[in-house]
């Protein structure tokens, strides 16, 4: 059985609440868990004490059996000092997708071509 530790969300349409949990990858995001190892709400300030809520046991004996942290809670890990999460690096993120490409060569050619025209009279 693959172990994840995840986000379950709940609160009301708008005002998020998420438990972190322990479940089975097989299970829906807010279905069946095994265990609730913290919380994070969202909706407070980044410097309140009670956004992130961690079982810091709980959590070290589900790592121990093998579950593994998607990525966000990995983060609220790392903070804790309680795993380490590698910092990742994408240097295609920011760079232009094929038809922007496309999109700045003919703006291009058409501004050539303007100025070729405006020479020539």
């Amino acid at each position: 059985m693959s172990l994840k530790i995840r986000l379950a969300r709940g609160g009301s349409k708008k005002r998020p609440y998420y438990q972190i949990v322990v479940a089975d990858a097989r299970s829906p995001r807010d279905g069946r868990f095994l265990d609730r190892v913290g919380a994070w709400n969202p909706m407070l300030g980044k410097e309140d004490a009670k956004r992130i809520e961690l079982n810091e046991e709980r959590i070290k004996e589900w790592l121990a059996k093998g579950a593994q942290p998607t990525d966000r809670v990995l983060r609220f890990l790392n903070e804790a000092g309680i795993a380490k999460r590698d910092a990742r690096n994408n240097p295609d993120k920011g760079k232009p997708g094929k038809k922007a490409l496309e999109r700045a060569a003919e703006k291009k050619q058409k501004a050539e071509d303007a100025a070729a025209a405006a020479a020539a009279e």
